[in-house]
């Protein structure tokens, strides 16, 4: 049994999230066909983190296991794997691991960017939230750095998930403003589902003067969903990085 990490990107605007649906096509999915097609024999592999429908990813990974270790080449398979996925995923390097190594439970960070545009640009309209309302960005990121003070997120968290816990470390959460755009991003060690689409939310109801800071920590503190803002629209959202610690090396023999 040989174990190989993958790393790929993929346009999410076609797709009903990372992970298999009944009933609706996913990455996941399309990616476990490609590479039973081509080695022959059944694989599922396993990713980083699982994104919501329409969410994109400019960088993912994900590990699968195989019986017989037939890939010699792995720019060569490399090549060949991406020839068969659909063009909005693509296949950017796949390399040995150890078997114990994975995708999800290794990774120690995972950062997330949310586009807004201030403007029409039919060149966005995949990527990006268009807003029609004004927005104070100091105020916004005043708000962001309320959330290092907090460890326990319930109050973002999509109701009814089968975490243990929804406590989560964040290392980097700020607005940046251009001429026509709010770039928004946050890093942590984990995220709940829903929970960056449910901050960014917020942030803007404090952007739109909706809500003041005192009121933003009360949301958190109030461990309360309902309390908290909308979640935006999934399809301004990208995961654009993941780490991993040092000591997960590619096997070279």
């Amino acid at each position: 049994m040989a174990r190989f990490f993958i790393r790929l990107s993929y346009k999410g605007s076609k797709y009903h999230g990372w992970q298999i649906q009944p009933n609706a096509i996913s990455v996941q999915e399309i990616l476990n066909k490609a590479l039973s097609t081509i080695l022959r024999e059944e694989i599922n592999v396993v990713g980083c983190g699982r994104t919501d429908a329409g969410v994109h990813a400019s960088d993912f990974y994900a590990h699968f296991d195989m019986v017989q270790e037939a890939i010699n080449d792995t720019e060569k398979f490399c090549f060949k794997l991406n020839r068969l996925l659909p063009r909005d995923i693509a296949a950017k390097r796949i390399f040995k691991v150890h078997p114990e190594a994975h995708a999800r439970f290794d990774a120690i960070s995972r950062t997330y960017h949310y586009f807004i545009t201030k403007e029409k640009n039919p060149f966005r309209i995949e990527t990006h939230w268009q807003i029609p309302f004004e927005l104070e960005g100091h105020k916004m990121n005043e708000a962001a750095k309320i959330l290092f003070e907090y460890q326990d997120f319930t109050s973002f968290s999509k109701l009814h998930t089968d975490v243990k816990t929804n406590n989560c470390k964040i290392y980097l959460a700020a607005w940046e403003e251009t001429a026509d755009e709010f770039i928004f991003t946050i890093k942590a060690d984990r995220f709940l589902r829903n929970m960056v689409r449910a901050i960014v939310g917020t942030l803007i109801e404090v952007g739109r003067g909706k809500l003041d800071l005192d009121g933003f920590r009360k949301i958190i503190e109030s461990k309360n969903r309902s309390n908290a803002g909308s979640s935006v629209p999934g399809h301004a959202l990208f995961l654009s990085a993941i780490e991993y610690p040092e000591t997960l090396k590619e096997v070279t023999t």
